[in-house]
């Protein structure tokens, strides 16, 4: 069933992880995809494999710590694709793991300028664009991270945190012009990032993979498309009556 056809759906931090399985899986449900990142090349596969597999997808280098440059793209996939209904802020970095006494300003605000000001640039530039296609869905990707605290990386912790709220707040400023916005919140998932953490840990790939799997009481981690499956259902009309929420994909991490 494709439940997205004809709309635009913005993905950022589209090249790797949950941001590819996201464009994926918004093209197979009919979407046309504005593939998002730094990196072009990988990017740019991404685009090509939608492609590949008949669907519609375009690919736009993008930094969302630059406003003016996030106007300039937007203003070109709503030319490309005729408007835009659909951001998901999934770019993010992780930030340095240190005790909060150790970090340094210019550490604490990368981070932030990234996964605060990132999605907060974004959905102000993607508001007008909404209101001109009648309404739209905002899908802001947080954590598990957002809800419960860790003994570790404290800026990223705290950006998702932020963005939990954000998506509340913005979901009540905007729920009466017909546009929604809620926060996604992965576990841990297994991507190539945390592939490659496995891979160079002192315990050994295999050892780091029970550990993870071990953390969720449904015995395992996840995969990006657990998460990508998720947003889609967040961006199609589904979801028409869901703003304000948390959902929460994480195999039972929170509920214990």
């Amino acid at each position: 069933m494709k439940r997205l056809t004809d709309l635009t759906c913005i993905v950022t931090g589209a090249a790797n992880g949950i941001g590819k399985a996201t464009c994926e899986r918004l093209a197979t449900e009919g979407a046309k995809v504005a593939v998002t990142d730094l990196d072009d090349d990988r990017g740019g596969a991404v685009r090509d494999t939608i492609a590949q597999n008949g669907g519609t997808a375009e690919y736009w280098h993008l930094d969302i710590t630059d406003e003016p440059e996030i106007t300039r793209v937007f203003k070109d996939i709503a030319e490309r694709f005729g408007q835009i209904d659909v951001i998901v802020n999934n770019a993010g970095i992780s930030g340095v793991d240190k005790p909060t006494d150790e970090i340094s300003a210019e550490e604490w605000q990368q981070v932030m300028n990234v996964n605060v000001n990132g999605v907060f640039y974004c959905t102000k530039a993607v508001i007008p664009f909404m209101r001109k296609a009648g309404g739209g869905s905002i899908i802001n990707l947080s954590s598990i991270y957002g809800i419960v605290g860790a003994p570790d990386i404290p800026p990223y912790h705290a950006s998702k945190g932020a963005v939990r709220e954000m998506s509340k707040t913005d979901a009540m400023l905007y729920a009466k012009e017909g546009i929604r916005v809620n926060s996604v919140h992965p576990g841990f998932i297994w991507t190539p990032l945390v592939e490659a953490m496995a891979e160079t840990s002192a315990e050994g790939k295999d050892a780091f993979r029970r550990h993870l799997d071990g953390l969720h009481p449904i015995g395992h981690v996840g995969e990006a498309e657990d998460i990508a499956a998720g947003i889609a259902y967040l961006a199609s009309k589904d979801a028409k009556f869901v703003t304000g929420s948390e959902l929460v994909i994480d195999g039972g991490y929170t509920a214990q």
